[in-house]
């Protein structure tokens, strides 16, 4: 297992266009640093299904900065180091879709192609399901889901728990 790594979360506004970011690092399996940003989506739009799912409005997003003043935080805390997130797939491409919207190359960012995926984990240890707050509740982890910043957290944990401990096969 790496010694140090990033957990990764977004919520999204409409699309892949973000709204929140959550990041937590791990250093030999303790968290070492945690990020939360809510960030303007483009034109400060929402899908109204999106915010059933996390709860995060307009007015909340009002003021604050958008993606591109956010970025260089998101870049000082992955690049470089293995990247976590639950789904990976998911928040690996929302987070190169809006670096593509705002002009910015995929190659700024020191990244793998593909992240560790707990999800994919989970799955392949037999979790039915594997969703993040199927996991969580099996190993007594505290979640506020769809929270990027609890998410990410929780995804971490996840990820310290299958590379440290033999998990429970289902």
């Amino acid at each position: 297992m790496p010694t140090t790594f990033a957990a990764i979360d977004f919520e999204t506004a409409k699309g892949h266009h973000i709204c929140s970011v959550g990041i937590v690092t791990f250093t030999d399996g303790e968290i070492v640093d945690e990020y939360h940003q809510l960030i303007q989506p483009p034109n400060n739009d929402y899908n109204w299904h999106n915010i059933q799912v996390h709860g995060i409005t307009e007015a909340d997003t009002r003021f604050a900065p958008n993606f591109k003043a956010v970025y260089p935080e998101i870049k000082k805390r992955i690049s470089g180091i293995t990247t976590v997130a639950h789904n990976e797939a998911f928040d690996r491409t929302v987070l190169l879709k809006t670096m593509k919207d705002y002009g910015i190359s995929a190659s700024d960012i020191m990244m793998p192609s593909r992240w560790e995926c707990t999800l994919k984990l989970y799955r392949k240890k037999g979790y039915k399901p594997a969703k993040l707050d199927a996991c969580c509740k099996v190993h007594n982890i505290a979640l506020k889901h769809h929270d990027a910043l609890s998410d990410a957290r929780a995804c971490g944990k996840l990820f310290v728990i299958a590379q440290f401990e033999r998990l429970p096969l289902f």
